[in-house]
């Protein structure tokens, strides 16, 4: 069988999206052998990897009381649009425990995508035994720009994968991935306008990461060439692309129900593409 793989965008709350459709995937066993994520991707990748269905949901939307880890509450309290100590520190060590054996174990080859705020390049890391590490990626790939603070991974600063590739589909293809199964959490056709807005504050605060303002200058421009590499290779078969059918929400949404109706959504639809995807990845079911 040629080597199968996910790609997962980000896309903060929109995230709820892909944890749908993966949790549907774990229920009938499909766990191919490489995972890459960026952002709320690689929260969906860590927890695909640890075989947890349902803990992104729990950790998103069960647990979410409106402004309680995400909005200008926590931006206040925590310096952070997210409140990012509760949902990399609390959540997976205290209240709804990630599956680190498991995970450490599982044979997946899972990449989290960050930006190296020094050079504004992507890097591509894994973790194989340090639960802090693992966690600490996940946080930094997950650390917007402007609105969350710079995490520390291995002495280098670094911020939401994002930034500098926010659907790593060529990364997967460098990896020996032959059958990519891309989830993107906006809708086909989608193109990123320039985050003027973002880049004024940055040019601000990141006086001392000129690569890193450069990065995010640029982002709509490379996030688009990304978007129509995908729909090319998508045109010729050489890629599976999952996307939202409906109108997605917010990256910031707060509200229950509509976070619901966005999950369920995912999963019906992967219910509805499972055998088409599942014949792609050449996934013949649980030995």
């Amino acid at each position: 069988m040629k080597k199968a793989g996910m790609v997962l965008e980000g896309g903060g709350t929109r995230g709820v999206f892909t944890a749908g459709v993966l949790d549907y995937f774990m229920e009938q066993g499909m766990y191919l052998p490489y995972v890459i994520g960026v952002s709320a991707g690689a929260c969906n990748a860590v927890d695909y990897a640890s075989h947890q269905p349902g803990r992104m949901k729990l950790c998103t939307i069960d647990f979410l009381e409106a402004g309680s880890y995400v909005g200008l509450k926590s931006l206040v309290k925590t310096h952070s649009l997210f409140n990012m100590d509760l949902i990399f520190d609390i959540f997976p060590n205290k209240i709804i425990p990630f599956d680190y054996d498991t995970f450490f174990s599982s044979g997946m080859e899972c990449i989290l995508t960050a930006t190296n705020a020094l050079t504004g390049k992507a890097e591509y890391l894994s973790e194989k035994s340090d639960r802090q590490r693992l966690m600490t990626i996940c946080r930094a790939s997950s650390s917007l720009p402007v609105v969350s603070p710079i995490v520390d991974v291995d002495g280098t600063p670094m911020v939401d994968g994002g930034v500098a590739d926010s659907v790593p589909i060529r990364k997967a293809l460098h990896d020996g991935v032959k059958k990519p199964i891309i989830i993107l959490t906006r809708q086909e056709g989608y193109r990123k306008a320039p985050a003027k807005k973002t880049l004024k504050m940055a040019q601000i605060m990141y006086q001392k990461y000129p690569n890193l303002i450069r990065a995010i200058k640029y982002r709509a421009y490379y996030y688009n060439r990304t978007m129509e590499l995908i729909e090319d290779l998508e045109h010729r078969g050489h890629v599976f692309v999952i996307r939202p059918q409906v109108p997605v929400v917010k990256n910031t949404e707060n509200h229950v129900e509509i976070l619901t109706d966005f999950y369920n959504h995912g999963y019906e639809y992967a219910q509805d593409i499972f055998e088409k995807a599942a014949s792609f990845a050449g996934w013949e079911g649980e030995k």
